[in-house]
């Protein structure tokens, strides 16, 4: 399937573009989507990363983890979760270690052996060839936000200090200022105002983040969301986390849409928006790729998989949804 370049930035697939003008509600992935989080969430996984290997791991060599392994690990469909991305960073690195390989050989060697099932498969591929459980038993992964050790660090690097204290109601070890000020927030006043004429209160989220972070970043423009109808999936069960439809379906059904659009920028997005199109919910994935490092990358991987759209941002949905 070929996206035909409409205008700088739209990419469409012509047999199918009469779909955008049944469109009648809008939901939005977060991050990658309405906040750019290259310099925030991507920076948590780079610094966690080195704080285990150094400190945990005792790992003084340990590469950094670049946005070629994060994209990496995000183009399987199975690292929604910036957490399970930094831990399968982890382990890679650990196991490389162990094995004497070059650790960015070995690391790309797991993420060509990963799938949506995230770290299930990276666990899988690792331990047939090496033992890490000394360090799975010191992070002792997943678990939850407020006992897990790897979530504690990477909360901690996030959130900074005061938010850490407010949301968890603990100190954090480190001092310095949260990388969720980092955040660079994409959406505005004017984009919401704009699909408010078309889609009313039709307009939710569905996201990994959690709420109170969410709130943090986009402060009042929250609030213009369907909040009723939105879910925030770091404050739900792990077993809604993406590519689990049952959160969009919970969004489209209690909104009453018929033929929503789900703006989102990974697989995990895209393969959600499928899976709740084979549940009977027809759902039309729009993809953003102006927040990669690699926009042509994600690009060619989203046409690949058969998307319909895919934009550099979400200020060209006005446009192409003919709300100008």
């Amino acid at each position: 399937m070929t996206l035909k370049q409409k205008s700088t930035g739209i990419y469409v697939d012509d047999s199918k573009i009469k779909i955008l003008n049944e469109i009648d509600a809008v939901i939005f992935d977060c991050d990658g989507v309405l906040i750019d989080i290259t310099k925030s969430y991507d920076l948590a996984i780079v610094k966690t990363t080195q704080y285990v290997l150094k400190n945990l791991a005792k790992i003084d060599n340990a590469i950094d983890v670049n946005f070629e392994i994060i994209d990496g690990f995000k183009s399987t469909g199975g690292f929604n979760d910036e957490v399970d991305l930094t831990y399968a960073a982890i382990i890679s690195l650990v196991a490389a270690n162990k094995l004497k390989k070059d650790q960015t050989s070995f690391i790309f060697d797991v993420i060509k052996n990963s799938d949506s099932t995230g770290i299930v498969s990276v666990e899988r591929y690792i331990e047939n060839q090496i033992d890490v459980s000394d360090i799975k038993n010191q992070l002792s992964y997943p678990g939850t936000h407020h006992d897990n050790p790897l979530y504690q660090i990477f909360d901690q690097l996030f959130y900074g200090p005061k938010l850490y204290q407010k949301l968890f109601n603990k100190k954090s070890n480190f001092s310095e200022p949260g990388l969720i000020e980092q955040d660079d927030v994409i959406l505005n006043d004017v984009l919401i105002e704009k699909l408010q004429k078309k889609f009313n209160s039709k307009i939710a989220m569905v996201t990994g983040r959690g709420k109170e972070s969410v709130r943090y970043s986009l402060k009042s423009l929250l609030t213009k969301f369907d909040l009723e109808n939105s879910m925030f999936l770091e404050d739900e069960s792990r077993e809604l986390a993406k590519p689990n439809p049952q959160s969009l379906l919970n969004s489209i059904q209690g909104m009453n849409s018929v033929f929503p659009l789900y703006v989102g920028d990974s697989m995990e997005d895209f393969i959600m928006a499928k899976k709740t199109t084979d549940y009977g919910h027809k759902t039309t994935f729009c993809g953003i790729i102006g927040t990669s490092k690699n926009p042509q990358n994600k690009l060619e991987l989203f046409e690949k998989n058969g998307a319909v759209l895919v934009l550099d941002s979400i200020h060209l949905l006005p446009k192409v949804l003919n709300l100008e």
